[in-house]
């Protein structure tokens, strides 16, 4: 498979700020993603796993390595890139569609486009709004919505102008255990409809194996890849699935590999 995302021996040192030191977040790092694939990102708190995402999109550069999305030098922030964070920070003054069409407007290279089609993007914004469950509400505030609702259009946001890689940071981590697995489904049937290659960075190993293809898993900071562990269980995957002793066992065998960095 063509990779979409590689990172090559890469290390990033944090300068130093005054009272604090430098900080080297990750060391020795080595990453590919294949084109289409699913993938997760696990590791014990602070090793790294936000500061990859940053690399991966150009928010941040390396000290030391090479960081290419497909097959270009990563030199700034990488436009082909969708994210999607734990907190979805909806502008309360905007409708829901609205919020949704943010990057239409704001990106260069969107633009003229946004304002020449402007009924097409709006249209498009709420089919991918139904495709995630919320038909009807672009016509609400985000303060309607409840925080399951808010992190949905937020994923809507960050597909909205069809991007090759979604990067997800932690995206359900603030939500209840029932909301978390809704939308579980939800990104699962988003890859498998539009085929967008997926970056997620969580701390919820069920959440990993559930979604993923393929699972990397960090070390302590500095942070490297430790290990790689295929899910090999079929997909598409259905919520009974986490209940049995194959997927428990790869939970547990991620669990041990955490643990045992965090020594």
């Amino acid at each position: 498979m063509t990779a979409l995302v590689e990172i090559e021996n890469v290390s990033l040192r944090y300068r130093a700020q005054a009272g604090v030191e430098s900080t080297l977040a990750v060391e020795g790092l080595d990453l590919s993603v294949a084109k289409g694939e699913f993938v997760a990102v696990v590791g014990p708190s602070g090793c790294g796993k936000s500061t990859l995402m940053k690399l991966a999109t150009g928010l941040q550069f390396p000290t030391r390595g090479s960081v290419t999305v497909a097959g270009q030098k990563v030199n700034g922030p990488v436009s082909m890139a969708g994210m999607a964070f734990q907190n979805p920070v909806m502008l309360p003054w905007r409708l829901t569609r609205d919020n949704v069409l943010l990057p239409l407007e704001v990106v260069a290279k969107h633009r003229r486009s946004f304002r020449r089609d402007k009924a097409a993007h709006h249209q498009h914004a709420d089919e991918l709004l139904a495709s995630v469950g919320l038909e009807g509400a672009g016509d609400k505030y985000p303060w309607q919505l409840s925080g399951g609702m808010q992190q949905r259009a937020s994923l809507c946001r960050a597909l909205i102008h069809k991007p090759d890689l979604l990067m997800l940071d932690e995206p359900f981590g603030a939500l209840d255990a029932f909301t978390r697995e809704e939308l579980w489904c939800v990104i699962r049937d988003l890859h498998a409809e539009q085929g967008v290659t997926v970056v997620l960075v969580t701390h919820d190993l069920r959440e990993a194996v559930f979604l993923a293809d393929k699972i990397f898993v960090m070390s302590a900071r500095p942070g490297r890849i430790i290990e790689t562990r295929l899910v090999d269980i079929p997909k598409p995957r259905e919520l009974d699935v986490t209940y049995t002793p194959e997927f428990a066992d790869i939970v547990q065998e991620l669990r041990g590999y955490i643990a045992e960095a965090r020594q």
